[in-house]
């Protein structure tokens, strides 16, 4: 089987068993499949190779990939879960089961994208591998989707666009979400993607070779340091995400990270180093320095960010991280248990098959946990999906406690959300807030990088008012309980 060698030599590390149930699901799967067809007029395995292609680029299991090359063979097959489960066992057959359920879910209005969203998390939280099988069968459709019929390519590029490009980006894997996000705008608005194509080959061709300049300028001042470059690179940033910034910006030119210059260095003292020499040979643009090291965003990544004043006409961002923070910047949740080297965190062990035995269980990350009961307390489902985006989709800040925790908010939070993300307790009993050391109001929208510390009182209690201040749906649901909002006569 030629064709399976291509996954294989794609995957990081696999063992016999796991490279035999490859083998044995491919040869499965191309069987049941034969004969049928795409919308493209190519045969339908072709989907089934290529999604198990970008599994094996994520670093996934034996059984993620196997299950990954078998996921369609129930729904459009004569074969049977039993069948499945009687070739392949148990642990292969939930996981094709929760991607067939999620394969039957449509975006078609307000309620239909609630029910389908609460079966998502629920997935999600139960074996993180069905999303992740689910993303990469879903980019394989996007790459695909010129040959679907008009209407049902709206229908799957908006739900691309609204449900799984936000998951991928919260998972931190940032290169599928990026190919997500783009192949749904190119649908979504042809005429914006046209324009934007058009801007990014024009500022490639205007910046790359001024970029290559300060690249070797970069590497000579670094070898007189005695600092080790693995590698630089040009970052082109995504379709959308320009389109996004000009919009916000309103014009083009203000734009200066369409293309960007990244330098990987060996250690996280070498990241602050080359931050340094790099502002020895630039100015530095005032406000564009940001730390995502000492401060990673919500989904994990780290990077040193800073924007130049290269001496011409233009500005440049340069990003400085280790190889570490590179990989994992690109794929994510994945990146924690296949980097060399690296303690693997144990919520993820079954993402990655056997070969990982973690000592300590501390399951999945909050935020994780959270999606699968979040939909509890909702009858209406507009206002589901519409607290669901905000809390989970939205633009996020990072307030910290005087200890130093950091808390995830959506942007626009107070004080009020802060202590409830908390404990409720400490929320139902707030009487005032300090922030940044000073005495502030509890109204008071929060910053990235505020350090909060909340007051409280015995006697102090919500009121009416909280609700319409509160951001957060948790914040909401805690205040009308206390208050005794909803409950049944």
């Amino acid at each position: 089987m030629p064709e399976v060698q291509e996954i294989l030599s794609l995957a990081k590390t696999l063992s016999k068993e796991e490279i035999s149930l490859i083998k044995k699901a491919y040869a499965f799967a191309e069987k049941v499949h034969e004969g049928q067809k795409r919308y493209s007029g190519e045969p339908f395995f072709n989907h089934i190779h290529e999604t198990a292609k970008n599994l094996a680029k994520y670093g996934q299991s034996g059984a993620t990939i196997a299950a990954g090359i078998l996921h369609d063979s129930i729904e459009d097959t004569v074969i049977t879960a039993s069948e499945i489960k009687e070739k392949f066992g148990d642990e292969i057959l939930f996981l094709i089961q929760g991607v067939t359920k999620l394969g039957a879910l449509k975006y078609k209005g307000v309620k239909r994208h609630s029910e389908s969203l609460r079966k998502l998390f629920v997935a999600m939280s139960e074996d993180i591998r069905v999303l992740v099988i689910k993303l990469t069968d879903r980019l394989h459709n996007m790459q695909t989707l010129q040959f679907m019929p008009k209407d049902k390519q709206e229908r799957i590029a908006l739900e691309t666009m609204e449900i799984y490009t936000p998951l991928a980006y919260r998972l931190g894997m940032s290169k599928l979400g990026r190919e997500l996000e783009d192949l749904a705008f190119k649908y979504l608005d042809p005429e914006s993607y046209e324009k934007i194509l058009a801007i990014l080959e024009k500022r490639v061709k205007k910046e790359k070779g001024e970029l290559e300049k300060i690249s070797k300028t970069i590497k000579k001042a670094l070898a007189k340091e005695k600092i080790r470059v693995i590698k630089t690179e040009y970052r082109v940033k995504g379709l959308k995400s320009i389109d996004r910034k000009i919009k916000q910006k309103k014009e083009e030119e203000s734009v200066h990270d369409i293309l960007a210059l990244r330098i990987i260095v060996p250690t996280i003292d070498d990241c602050y180093k080359t931050l340094g020499i790099v502002h020895r040979l630039w100015r530095p643009m005032p406000g564009r320095i940001k730390d995502f090291i000492a401060f990673p965003k919500t989904n994990g990544y780290q990077s040193l960010h800073t924007t130049v004043f290269s001496g011409g006409e233009n500005l440049f961002e340069i990003q400085i991280r280790t190889e570490k923070m590179d990989y994992e910047a690109t794929y994510g949740v994945a990146a924690h248990a296949v980097y060399k080297g690296e303690k693997k965190m144990s919520w993820i062990g079954n993402f990655f098959g056997d070969s990982y035995k973690p000592s300590d269980e501390e399951g999945p990350p909050a935020w994780v946990k959270g999606l699968s009961d979040y939909q509890k307390g909702y009858t209406n489902a507009s206002d589901f999906v519409k607290d669901l985006k905000r809390d989970f989709f939205g633009e996020r800040i990072f307030a910290l406690t005087p200890n130093g925790d950091a808390i995830d908010l959506p942007v626009g939070s107070s004080p009020i959300d802060f202590a409830y993300a908390i404990h409720s307790d400490i929320g139902d009993h707030l009487s005032g807030a300090k922030i940044n050391g000073k005495l502030s109001s509890i109204e008071t929208e929060l910053k990235n990088g505020d350090i909060v510390k909340i007051i409280t009182a015995k006697k102090a209690e919500p009121t009416r008012k909280w609700l319409s201040l509160a951001k957060t749906s948790t914040a909401r649901r805690d205040i009308k309980r206390y208050l005794g909002i909803g409950k049944k006569k």
